[in-house]
């Protein structure tokens, strides 16, 4: 089972008893050295490997592995070192891993990304097998779990800029009462957007309030665009009417100070 994490609102996440902190690196400026905090919050101990993967997303959000860099992309693996690429984790310990970020004269300014990979390891054998020569009709299989999770390592270097629009606003209505958000994100530049969708309603009558939250949404290079689907929590049990919806896309974790990347309103009646 391979969990492809593309951001939450916590700091860190967790797989497969792995709890893993932060849950994304970015190196910039001259940032050359980072560390993962991995830790075991399970009761058994557990072996993790740690390698690269590389992954394009597409304009749905969801991830398909690549292993060529389309237009628009630059892998990290080849400019960064990982120490140790192995862990063995007794229950509720903890390692650091640390990432060194190799700066090369020719590299071309824009973003790189990679993820970075653990799996699971373990002396998986099937059930079964010593009875297969005697009766060779019965065979027992059992069904174990691989458990990976993968974050985003990111370089950037030179020159870089990014912008964001947000266009094709919608209100979706279920079932009389359930609505959802159906949005674009539009992204130019030659980095990526990470940051929260965050939608207020504000009634032509009243104060405004939080109605809908996205934590974590990127927009990586390969793509210009991203479709967006945000469930709205209206726990007044009738549809939004007789306001607006106001929409931002707020940056997240890499700036000292949030920066609204884009806003957009959409009226209701």
């Amino acid at each position: 089972m391979l969990i492809s994490i593309l951001g939450f609102s916590f700091q860190s996440i967790a797989q497969g008893n792995l709890l893993i902190t932060p849950i994304r690196l970015v190196f910039e400026g001259n940032k050359q050295k980072e560390n993962l905090n991995l830790a075991n919050i399970g009761k058994d101990t557990a072996i993790y490997s740690i390698s690269f993967v590389q992954k394009n997303m597409k304009e749905d959000g969801s991830f398909v592995n690549i292993d060529k860099a389309d237009s628009g992309q630059m892998f990290a693996e080849p400019y960064l070192r990982i120490f140790p690429r192995k862990v063995t984790l007794a229950p509720r310990e903890s390692q650091v891993i640390v990432l060194q970020y190799r700066r090369k004269p020719d590299m071309v300014a824009g973003e790189y990304r990679s993820r970075l990979y653990f799996r699971s390891e373990k002396n998986y054998k099937p059930l079964g097998m010593g009875n297969a020569e005697r009766d060779s009709t019965t065979l027992k299989v059992q069904l174990i779990p691989i458990f990976g999770i993968s974050i985003p390592i990111i370089i950037r270097t030179g020159a870089v800029n990014v912008s964001a629009a947000l266009s094709d606003l919608k209100l979706d209505i279920q079932q009389n009462t359930i609505q959802n958000l159906k949005l674009t994100i539009h992204r130019t530049g030659n980095i990526s957007l990470y940051g929260d969708i965050i939608i207020q309603y504000v009634p032509t009558q009243g104060k405004p309030y939080q109605i809908g939250i996205a934590a974590g949404v990127g927009v990586y290079t390969e793509i210009n665009k991203r479709y967006m689907v945000v469930k709205l929590k209206n726990t007044s049990g009738k549809p939004l009417k007789n306001g607006k919806l106001k929409v931002q896309y707020i940056s997240k974790g890499e700036t000292k100070k949030p920066v609204v990347y884009a806003e957009g309103e959409l009226d209701i009646k």
